[in-house]
Protein backbone atom coordinates (compact mmCIF):
# COMPACT_ATOMS: atom_id res chain seq x y z
CA UNK A 1 0.00 0.00 0.00
CA UNK A 2 1.18 3.54 -0.75
CA UNK A 3 0.84 5.79 2.30
CA UNK A 4 1.13 9.57 2.37
CA UNK A 5 1.78 11.21 5.74
CA UNK A 6 0.81 14.87 5.85
CA UNK A 7 2.78 16.51 8.67
CA UNK A 8 1.34 19.80 9.89
CA UNK A 9 3.57 21.00 12.69
CA UNK A 10 6.11 23.79 12.69
CA UNK A 11 8.20 21.70 15.07
CA UNK A 12 9.78 19.09 12.81
CA UNK A 13 10.98 17.17 15.88
CA UNK A 14 7.90 17.68 17.99
CA UNK A 15 5.43 15.23 19.45
CA UNK A 16 3.21 14.83 16.38
CA UNK A 17 6.34 14.30 14.24
CA UNK A 18 7.41 11.60 16.70
CA UNK A 19 4.09 9.78 16.25
CA UNK A 20 4.32 10.16 12.47
CA UNK A 21 7.87 8.81 12.43
CA UNK A 22 6.91 5.80 14.54
CA UNK A 23 3.85 5.12 12.39
CA UNK A 24 6.02 5.34 9.25
CA UNK A 25 8.57 2.95 10.75
CA UNK A 26 5.83 0.45 11.55
CA UNK A 27 4.23 0.75 8.11
CA UNK A 28 7.60 0.28 6.40
CA UNK A 29 8.33 -2.72 8.62
CA UNK A 30 5.03 -4.15 7.38
CA UNK A 31 6.16 -3.70 3.77
CA UNK A 32 4.29 -0.54 2.80
CA UNK A 33 5.66 2.42 0.86
CA UNK A 34 5.55 5.62 2.90
CA UNK A 35 5.95 9.19 1.66
CA UNK A 36 6.20 11.96 4.23
CA UNK A 37 5.14 15.46 3.18
CA UNK A 38 5.76 18.33 5.56
CA UNK A 39 3.22 21.07 4.99
CA UNK A 40 5.29 23.65 6.85
CA UNK A 41 7.21 25.86 4.48
CA UNK A 42 5.09 24.82 1.51
CA UNK A 43 3.13 27.38 -0.43
CA UNK A 44 -0.45 26.16 -0.06
CA UNK A 45 -3.07 28.84 -0.42
CA UNK A 46 -6.49 28.77 1.13
CA UNK A 47 -9.40 27.80 -1.09
CA UNK A 48 -10.76 31.12 -2.35
CA UNK A 49 -14.19 29.70 -3.20
CA UNK A 50 -14.13 30.92 -6.78
CA UNK A 51 -15.74 27.70 -8.04
CA UNK A 52 -13.77 27.71 -11.31
CA UNK A 53 -12.56 24.16 -10.66
CA UNK A 54 -16.16 22.95 -10.59
CA UNK A 55 -15.08 20.45 -7.92
CA UNK A 56 -13.53 18.46 -10.75
CA UNK A 57 -10.71 20.44 -12.32
CA UNK A 58 -7.52 22.35 -11.84
CA UNK A 59 -7.42 24.95 -9.11
CA UNK A 60 -6.70 28.48 -10.36
CA UNK A 61 -3.99 28.80 -7.73
CA UNK A 62 -0.57 27.69 -8.85
CA UNK A 63 1.15 26.61 -5.67
CA UNK A 64 2.68 23.56 -4.01
CA UNK A 65 -0.75 22.02 -3.53
CA UNK A 66 -1.62 22.11 -7.21
CA UNK A 67 1.94 21.41 -8.41
CA UNK A 68 2.98 18.66 -5.96
CA UNK A 69 0.53 17.57 -3.32
CA UNK A 70 -2.55 16.95 -5.42
CA UNK A 71 -0.60 14.44 -7.53
CA UNK A 72 0.73 12.69 -4.43
CA UNK A 73 -2.78 12.44 -3.02
CA UNK A 74 -4.03 10.94 -6.28
CA UNK A 75 -1.40 8.17 -6.23
CA UNK A 76 -1.68 7.16 -2.59
CA UNK A 77 -3.94 4.57 -1.01
CA UNK A 78 -3.91 6.09 2.47
CA UNK A 79 -3.70 9.60 3.88
CA UNK A 80 -2.27 10.05 7.36
CA UNK A 81 -2.96 13.37 9.04
CA UNK A 82 -0.28 14.10 11.68
CA UNK A 83 -0.60 17.32 13.65
CA UNK A 84 -0.70 18.98 17.05
CA UNK A 85 -3.97 20.39 18.32
CA UNK A 86 -4.02 24.20 18.23
CA UNK A 87 -6.73 25.80 20.33
CA UNK A 88 -8.97 22.73 20.12
CA UNK A 89 -8.69 22.43 16.34
CA UNK A 90 -6.54 21.41 13.40
CA UNK A 91 -3.58 23.60 12.43
CA UNK A 92 -4.27 25.97 9.55
CA UNK A 93 -1.82 24.13 7.27
CA UNK A 94 -3.81 20.90 7.52
CA UNK A 95 -7.13 22.70 7.19
CA UNK A 96 -5.94 24.45 4.02
CA UNK A 97 -5.14 21.07 2.44
CA UNK A 98 -8.56 19.70 3.29
CA UNK A 99 -10.26 22.84 1.97
CA UNK A 100 -8.37 22.42 -1.29
CA UNK A 101 -9.80 18.90 -1.69
CA UNK A 102 -12.68 20.91 -3.17
CA UNK A 103 -10.93 21.13 -6.55
CA UNK A 104 -11.22 17.38 -7.06
CA UNK A 105 -13.93 16.32 -4.66
CA UNK A 106 -15.75 14.09 -7.16
CA UNK A 107 -12.56 12.27 -8.13
CA UNK A 108 -11.28 12.00 -4.57
CA UNK A 109 -14.52 10.69 -3.09
CA UNK A 110 -14.60 8.01 -5.78
CA UNK A 111 -11.13 6.77 -4.83
CA UNK A 112 -12.29 5.43 -1.46
CA UNK A 113 -8.99 6.18 0.25
CA UNK A 114 -8.03 5.02 3.70
CA UNK A 115 -7.21 7.51 6.44
CA UNK A 116 -5.50 7.71 9.82
CA UNK A 117 -5.20 10.57 12.29
CA UNK A 118 -2.17 11.05 14.57
CA UNK A 119 -2.57 14.00 16.90
CA UNK A 120 -1.23 15.34 20.17
CA UNK A 121 -1.98 18.12 22.63
CA UNK A 122 -0.42 19.48 25.77
CA UNK A 123 -3.74 19.34 27.55
CA UNK A 124 -4.46 16.16 29.45
CA UNK A 125 -8.25 16.17 29.12
CA UNK A 126 -10.06 14.13 26.48
CA UNK A 127 -12.36 17.11 25.82
CA UNK A 128 -9.43 18.80 24.09
CA UNK A 129 -9.90 16.42 21.19
CA UNK A 130 -13.69 16.44 20.77
CA UNK A 131 -13.73 18.96 17.91
CA UNK A 132 -10.61 17.49 16.29
CA UNK A 133 -12.02 13.97 16.25
CA UNK A 134 -15.49 15.09 15.17
CA UNK A 135 -13.98 16.99 12.24
CA UNK A 136 -11.86 13.99 11.22
CA UNK A 137 -14.91 11.72 11.39
CA UNK A 138 -16.95 14.15 9.24
CA UNK A 139 -14.18 14.47 6.65
CA UNK A 140 -13.83 10.69 6.45
CA UNK A 141 -17.57 10.33 5.99
CA UNK A 142 -17.94 13.11 3.43
CA UNK A 143 -14.88 12.15 1.38
CA UNK A 144 -15.66 8.42 1.60
CA UNK A 145 -12.37 7.74 3.39
CA UNK A 146 -12.17 4.55 5.43
CA UNK A 147 -11.02 5.43 8.95
CA UNK A 148 -8.27 2.95 9.76
CA UNK A 149 -7.43 4.27 13.19
CA UNK A 150 -6.04 7.10 15.22
CA UNK A 151 -3.62 7.86 17.98
CA UNK A 152 -4.72 10.71 20.22
CA UNK A 153 -1.82 11.76 22.41
CA UNK A 154 -3.21 13.38 25.54
CA UNK A 155 -0.65 15.27 27.63
CA UNK A 156 2.02 15.37 24.91
CA UNK A 157 3.12 18.98 25.03
CA UNK A 158 6.80 18.30 24.42
CA UNK A 159 8.76 15.42 22.91
CA UNK A 160 10.12 14.57 26.38
CA UNK A 161 6.56 14.30 27.69
CA UNK A 162 5.52 12.17 24.71
CA UNK A 163 8.45 9.77 25.08
CA UNK A 164 7.20 8.83 28.56
CA UNK A 165 3.83 7.69 27.15
CA UNK A 166 2.67 4.69 25.16
CA UNK A 167 1.58 6.87 22.22
CA UNK A 168 4.72 6.40 20.08
CA UNK A 169 4.37 2.62 20.52
CA UNK A 170 0.68 2.86 19.62
CA UNK A 171 1.59 4.73 16.42
CA UNK A 172 4.17 2.07 15.54
CA UNK A 173 1.68 -0.75 16.18
CA UNK A 174 -0.92 1.01 14.04
CA UNK A 175 1.58 1.20 11.17
CA UNK A 176 2.51 -2.47 11.52
CA UNK A 177 -1.14 -3.51 11.66
CA UNK A 178 -1.98 -2.30 8.17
Amino acid sequence: MNILILKASGNRRGSSAMLADEFARGARDAGHTVTEYNLIGKKIGDCIGCGRCGMAGACVQKDDYEDELKGLIRTTDMLVFAFPVYYYSWPSQAKAVIDRFYSFTYELTGMRKKAIMLTVAWDSTPESFEIVEAYYDRICSYMHFQDCGRVVGIGCGTPDMTRTTDYPAQAYRLGVSL
